[in-house]
């Protein structure tokens, strides 16, 4: 059995797996698929079982069946809405998240639900077909695809939880929360754990409750009460999150996150936000002087050229850079920066 690496070491199985790429033509990205050739090819070498076989064969289906579908959709903000598929069409907070789906396709967003009921189907009756996206799960019970999804080209049933929970995240803007079951609760604290940890790039994650209701209230006291009185999560962490009891107030917050603020990445160990506009001295001075807590020592905030590490996303090149020494632990403050250059 010859040893593969990933290192251009491989001699004639190089050159063949080259000519193969080359062969079907218009392949992008070839490096990472050569990349992942291989990894097939030594995950097969090196005797896995076929159950371990089976779960990379269907990840990397799964996962390539999302990129196909969001893609033609990149330039369209997404929200992804999460709820109970147990909610009824005649309690109230059914008819509030058809509303907001109404509202955020009504403003230009697109909607990302579990595919389901409840209210994920209120969601999608919402925002309508045309504006839905659907991420369903295989499931032995009342997870079955909702009418507004049936036959829709934007939706995927996923096998594995994890690569749907992929897509929920990889793919929106903003998340929504409404109240729900075990589903519900794991999809908030792993959205939460993911911006704490800076795993997932800052966005509005809105707690929508019903007007007088108390599902998100009580869930924030356990949070103050128990685990930041144990020193479980810090103070910062609540900036990561907001709660609203009506559907105006859900989509103001994420339609102003985005009322400057574009997108951002790392350059090195640099943090470059891209901009609409661009940032006068003054205003610079003002987020230099509040936001000194979460800056490397003797860093600072400014703005800046484009970074040649830049040039695999020239769509981009034509936005005003502001770039951040970022220390790399407060998320929450990072995300409240965010919202502060939207005001400034």
């Amino acid at each position: 059995m010859k040893e593969l690496h990933f290192t251009r070491t491989n001699g004639a199985i190089d050159e063949t797996i080259d000519d193969l790429i080359e062969s079907v033509g218009d392949v992008g990205h070839p490096e990472l698929v050569r990349e992942m050739i291989l990894a097939a090819i030594k995950a097969g070498q090196e005797k896995n079982s076929k159950a371990h076989m089976k779960l990379m064969n269907t990840t990397m289906k799964e996962i390539r069946f999302t990129g196909k579908m969001f893609g033609p959709y990149s330039h369209v903000r997404k929200v992804t809405v999460f709820g109970s598929a147990r909610t009824r069409p005649d309690e109230h907070i059914y008819k509030l998240a058809q509303d907001f789906g109404r509202t955020l396709a009504d403003s230009g967003y697109m909607v990302i639900t579990g595919g389901g009921g409840g209210i994920m189907q209120a969601a999608n009756e919402g925002a309508g077909s045309e504006a839905s996206f659907g991420a369903n799960i295989q499931l032995p019970f009342e997870q079955k695809p909702n009418p507004v999804l049936i036959g829709n080209p934007r939706l995927i049933t996923y096998k594995y939880f994890f690569n749907r929970k992929v897509a929920f995240l990889k793919e929106t803007d903003a998340i929504a929360l409404f109240p729900g079951g075990f589903g519900t609760l794991d999809e908030a604290m792993e959205t939460l754990t993911l911006l704490q940890t800076g795993k997932q790039t800052p966005l509005p994650l809105v707690l929508i409750d019903e007007p007088g209701g108390t599902y998100w209230t009580r869930w924030f006291r356990f949070m103050r009460d128990e685990l930041l009185s144990e020193n479980y999560i810090s103070e910062g962490d609540f900036e990561l999150f907001e709660r609203v009891d009506s559907i105006d107030a859900a989509v103001s917050i994420i339609r102003k996150f985005y009322s400057c603020y574009h997108s951002m990445r790392y350059v090195g160990n640099k943090l470059v936000i891209r901009l609409l506009t661009a940032k006068e001295p003054s205003a610079l001075e003002m987020l230099n002087d509040q936001f000194s807590d979460i800056l490397v020592d003797g860093g600072k905030i400014y703005m800046a050229e484009v970074f040649s590490e830049e040039d695999d996303e020239p769509e981009f090149n034509h936005l005003p850079r502001l770039v951040v020494d970022f220390n790399m632990l407060d998320f929450g403050r990072l995300k409240t920066l965010i919202e502060e250059i939207n005001k400034s």
